[in-house]
């Protein structure tokens, strides 16, 4: 668990065996709360798995060495991707909760359904206890990663831990009850959970897909982008040049900076190598050096090549 891929590749392993395992608990208990754990499993299987090859294409192409030859076609890196694997893991699981709660409106409105809330009881507690684990793993790793898709990955162990807590909890009030005066509402407890379980995991990937999306369309971060204002205005005033032009966004893990400084026309001129010296000086006051940085920095006397 010391790389993203790794612990990305766990949690899919893992997730992959929760899923079947809610599939066919699902079946055998005939219970439609526990049949979407399954399915939203999967589906959150099959994207943590296009996460982990995007990882892994970003890593590759930050590398100075190794890069496979199709990375020639891509030669502004990968960063794009992670958005929108964002965008499509949270699109996906929003529409498989707001499908499961049209069925159990449509379970509620038949008059519920008869099921085996030993099987389900089972089921709730291994669930249970597999994704506070890996939710916790996950975390862990994630205090020296600092991936954002671990981020949403841990999200979504803690997700599926509490609406399986929550379908245990409802099991077990199934259970209890049956022999009793409320033995009329059993039918109802499968569909209500359901309903109360989906009420509660459309609105959770929304903040994931507002930000994905912003991504994806290039919004400026403010406060960054103030960051690299402040930055250039005191190189302005050091190396009296007449003003700058920053252009910054965040595309996934990766930041882009262009930055642009207004020479005064009849400047004595400087070897090239004054020029790289104050570059570095930019770079490493901006700071975040590393393969997640694309930083360009250029001089002009002509304010046109900056607009």
């Amino acid at each position: 668990m010391t790389t993203e891929a790794s612990v990305l590749r766990l949690s899919i392993l893992v997730t992959l065996m929760t899923a079947v395992v809610g599939v066919g608990f699902g079946l055998l208990s005939g219970s439609s709360a526990i049949l979407f754990d399954g399915v939203y499993s999967l589906i959150d299987t099959s994207m943590t798995g296009v996460a982990l090859v995007v990882s892994s294409l970003i890593v590759r192409s930050g590398a100075k060495e190794g890069k496979p030859r199709f990375m020639e076609r891509f030669t502004m890196g990968f960063w794009h991707l992670e958005p929108m694997v964002l965008v499509l893991n949270g699109t996906l699981l929003m529409g498989a909760a707001v499908y499961a709660l049209l069925t159990a409106i449509e379970s509620l409105l038949a008059g519920g359904r008869v099921l085996a809330f030993d099987q389900g009881i089972i089921y709730g507690i291994i669930t249970v206890t597999t994704a506070i684990v890996m939710a916790l793993l996950v975390q862990r790793a994630n205090r020296r990663l600092n991936s954002e898709l671990l981020a949403l990955d841990a999200k979504a162990w803690w997700t599926s831990a509490a609406l399986t807590a929550s379908l245990l909890i409802a099991f077990l009030f199934g259970y209890l009850i049956d022999g009793t005066r409320w033995t009329w509402a059993i039918p109802y407890v499968d569909p209500v959970i359901l309903t109360l379980i989906c009420l509660i995991v459309i609105p959770i990937p929304i903040g994931t897909i507002k930000q994905a999306l912003s991504d994806m369309l290039l919004v400026t971060p403010v406060e960054y982008k103030r960051e690299v204002d402040t930055i250039a205005e005191a190189i302005v005033a050091r190396y009296n040049f007449t003003s700058h032009r920053a252009y910054v966004a965040k595309v996934g893990r990766g930041r882009q900076i262009e930055l642009y400084f207004i020479v005064p026309v009849g400047q004595p001129a400087r070897p090239l190598e004054e020029w790289d010296a104050i570059r570095d000086e930019i770079g490493d006051a901006i700071g975040d050096a590393g393969p997640d940085r694309w930083l360009t920095i250029a001089f002009t006397t002509d304010p046109d090549w900056a607009d």
